[in-house]
């Protein structure tokens, strides 16, 4: 699994994953899959969401195509609500690794437009 990183024991996170990666996750006990990826973008697998709910993990699709406060807020909320572990995921990671550094830190205290501020800065929001 080259393309998923574990962040820490709740959140790991991937580019596009496989239909092999997808039963790897489900093997090795995630429970979710956020996808921030967009329907329309090149890529996208349609059948990732009837293959997530058949392997018994919960599946959640929110197309970000670009991240700001107001929809960093929305995901962190999903993030928070989906079952552990979790992976997030996108194209090549960015809008992924984004959410899951914005999620650590909010947890850890820090404001959402600080954590944001720091991502931006980080170049990855």
């Amino acid at each position: 699994m080259e393309t998923i990183q574990k962040i820490n024991d709740e959140l790991a996170i991937a580019g596009q994953i496989s239909a092999a990666e997808l039963s790897l996750i489900a093997e090795q006990g995630y429970k979710s899959i956020l996808n921030l990826r967009a329907p329309d973008e090149e890529g996208f697998n349609d059948l990732e969401q009837i293959s997530a709910w058949d392997l018994g993990l919960k599946y959640l699709n929110i197309p970000m195509h670009q991240i700001n406060p107001q929809i960093a807020l929305f995901v962190l909320q999903q993030i928070a609500e989906l079952p552990k572990p979790m992976l997030i995921h996108c194209d090549c990671a960015s809008r992924s690794v984004a959410m899951a550094l914005i999620y650590i830190a909010t947890r850890q205290g820090i404001s959402l437009e600080d954590a944001f501020a720091q991502a931006k800065k980080l170049g990855v929001a």
